[in-house]
């Protein structure tokens, strides 16, 4: 009988009163969203970071070749050429077009870096000028 009146006692009910089947579902609910989007926060972020460092690299052999070209005082025929590079461990396509400019002394270099898979998505693109040499 004793616990029969702790029941229905409303100043000691409001002590021991818990969280219903409901509030606890809805709880549940929203840290499930939270930790669902925290997830593909951290694998976009994994997914970037992995772009960006292929990305960093094909700049790399973009920027290589430009160099190259200047330290040898190359002097290029017009038109464009194209090859394979590896940087990293990774392998990427390049191609470079020669095009003249209104001042015969320059040439203008661009270098485009794909991937080698065939894509013809650019990872990274240059432009460079290069002198005539003795001009």
């Amino acid at each position: 009988m004793k616990t029969l009146a702790l029941r229905r006692n409303p100043a000691r009910s409001a002590l021991i009163r818990g969280f219903t089947l409901l509030e606890i579902l809805v709880a549940l609910a929203i840290l499930s969203i939270a930790l669902i989007a925290a997830l593909k926060s951290g694998a976009m972020a994994t997914q970037n970071a992995g772009e960006i460092r292929l990305r960093l690299m094909a700049d790399w052999v973009a920027r290589d070749k430009l160099e190259e070209h200047r330290a040898r005082r190359d002097w290029l025929p017009l038109g464009s050429v194209s090859g394979d590079a590896t940087q990293a461990g990774i392998l990427f396509h390049w191609e470079e077009k020669i095009v003249g400019t209104p001042n015969y002394q320059f040439r203008r270099l661009d270098i485009r870096v794909l991937p080698a898979d065939g894509t013809d998505h650019a990872l990274a693109h240059i432009t460079g000028f290069l002198v005539k040499p003795g001009g």
